[in-house]
């Protein structure tokens, strides 16, 4: 069994909709530091964690600072990157999450449904405690998997919130859901 802490990058640069892959804003980076020193404290006695990241540069930049703190690398898990998007161009991949975010799972092609499973199925293989930095859709994915919810959207984890979940028996179970703010999906 493993605890998954889920954790929500820091306040990007950019939005979906105008940036590929932006890195993280001043306010951001103080987020991931506030988000370091909450996790190096109350997860002190708890043994040995893995840190992963998804590959995108908000999410990694926000685990560096716990990183640092801890001396511990960061695996790149590419299964908890952002949904990927049907379209290169930045306007239309914007539109096309926020409409999306208003419906299902089962409501989307196959290779999304495919995206959520593959996440889900990464949390549940992983064997031991891990911090995982990551994207609002994938906390959603993860914690809609575990409570049998095919909604996109379940709630609106801020930046750097930490949700943790377990993989307990071979099931997702969400032990606690990260802090809320109304979050404009851009």
């Amino acid at each position: 069994m493993a605890k998954i802490h889920l954790v929500r990058h820091g306040e990007a640069a950019a939005g979906f909709g105008t940036h590929k892959d932006p890195g993280l804003s001043e306010l951001g980076k103080k987020q991931a530091q506030s988000v370091a020193h909450l996790l190096a404290t109350s997860m002190v006695d708890n043994g040995p964690v893995t840190l992963f990241s998804s590959p995108l540069a908000r999410a990694y930049q926000t685990a560096e600072p716990l990183a640092t703190q801890w001396q511990k690398d960061i695996l790149i898990e590419k299964r908890v990157a952002e949904i990927p998007s049907p379209s290169e161009d930045l306007n239309a991949r914007a539109a096309w999450l926020q409409k999306a975010m208003q419906g299902t799972w089962s409501e989307l092609a196959a290779e999304f449904v495919q995206w959520r499973q593959d996440l889900v199925d990464c949390l549940l293989d992983l064997q031991d405690d891990c911090v995982m930095f990551s994207h609002y859709v994938a906390i959603n994915a993860a914690v809609g998997a575990a409570q049998r919810d095919d909604r996109m959207r379940i709630f609106a984890p801020d930046n750097c919130s930490v949700t943790t979940l377990t993989n307990a028996g071979g099931n997702l179970q969400v032990i606690e859901l990260g802090r809320t703010a109304d979050t404009k999906i851009n």
